[in-house]
């Protein structure tokens, strides 16, 4: 795990398991390692990537105002879930939609949680594809362009999670709730 978190800090791409599907990864507050996942992915800038915390408290650090009814859907979510807050704080610019809000998602368990809580911040996960082609649920539909393109490939072939993108919701100050994904 040293490696990883090694090659995150000094502005490196991973590949790895989320807690959903396979993931392209970095720190979350290096815009030059998430403008790399924009080239890699041949993705716009303006289609914004979400980011994975470990707790209520490191999400805390990063968004604005965690509104009530986000705490509700974090407590209750079945599944992986995706809030997307007004105000982001101390992320990367490129990261943040072109209203300045963020998608972060607290990650529970799993591979990702333990790497989320070594890296002591938030991680950049975006689905391990060209931008436009299916998303792998499993290591061996990765493309060759996406394994050789990162710096790090996590060793876990045989991981596996949900299979499924998370949920998005946005929660607006206002009490607005709006699904973007189910």
């Amino acid at each position: 795990m040293i490696d990883i978190i090694n090659c995150l800090k000094q502005g490196g791409l991973i590949l790895y398991p989320t807690d959903t599907i396979w993931g392209i990864g970095c720190d979350a507050t290096n815009a030059d390692a998430v403008a790399r996942i924009y080239t890699l992915k041949k993705r716009i800038e303006s289609k914004s990537m979400i980011c994975l915390v470990s707790d209520l408290d490191m999400l805390q650090k990063y968004v604005e105002e965690v509104p009530t009814q986000a705490l509700e859907l974090i407590e209750k979510a079945s599944r992986p879930t995706t809030i997307v807050y007004d105000s982001a704080l101390g992320l990367a610019n490129n990261l943040l939609a072109e209203d300045g809000s963020v998608g972060i998602r607290i990650v529970k368990d799993g591979f990702s949680h333990e790497l989320i809580k070594k890296l002591e911040g938030p991680l950049v996960s975006t689905s391990a594809n060209i931008s436009g082609m299916p998303s792998p649920i499993r290591f061996k539909e990765i493309q060759q362009e996406i394994l050789t393109g990162v710096d790090y490939v996590v060793n876990l072939p045989d991981y596996s999670q949900e299979s499924l993108p998370s949920t998005v919701i946005k929660v607006s100050k206002n009490g607005g709730i709006q699904v973007l994904r189910a």
